[in-house]
């Protein structure tokens, strides 16, 4: 065995027992959502749809080894709770909503990091733009506090 194989796999090792640390991420792309976000009144009253990526690592999960949906973040609940955040009030800027969306992750799932990336796919601009977007990366420890 070359000596600088044998490296890389001692630094898969883990713990003292030899354990592989394996580190989980979960990941939902294209989430769709109608809500009443934007600058301008007409945004906020008409509404219009925003496309939400979103990205949490978990860091170490039970359930690459016991294999239940319990033992791990349940990604349908991550869109339910998504979908409330986006949908139960309105904000100005993507800038906020993005961070009241990670916020609220970190807080109901057991998440070391989440990115969350909101996109208008029509935005209200008078040029021709496939889509804007905003993306917000937080860790634990970062959510505001109230």
């Amino acid at each position: 065995m070359d000596p600088d194989d044998r490296d890389d796999e001692i630094d898969d090792i883990d713990d003292e027992a030899g354990h592989r640390n394996t580190e989980v991420t979960i990941e939902v792309t294209g989430l769709s959502l109608f809500t009443h976000h934007g600058v301008t009144a007409a945004e906020r009253e008409v509404g219009q749809r925003l496309v939400l990526d979103l990205r949490l690592e978990v860091g170490e999960c039970d359930a690459t080894v016991t294999d239940l949906v319990e033992d791990t973040v349940d990604y349908a609940e991550v869109c339910n709770v998504v979908a409330l955040v986006a949908q139960q009030r309105s904000y100005k800027t993507l800038e906020r909503l993005c961070t009241a969306v990670a916020d609220r992750l970190l807080e109901r799932f057991d998440a070391e990091e989440v990115w969350v990336k909101a996109a208008k796919p029509e935005p209200p601009i008078p040029l021709p733009v496939e889509q804007v977007s905003v993306e917000v990366w937080r860790q634990s420890g970062d959510a505001e506090e109230g």
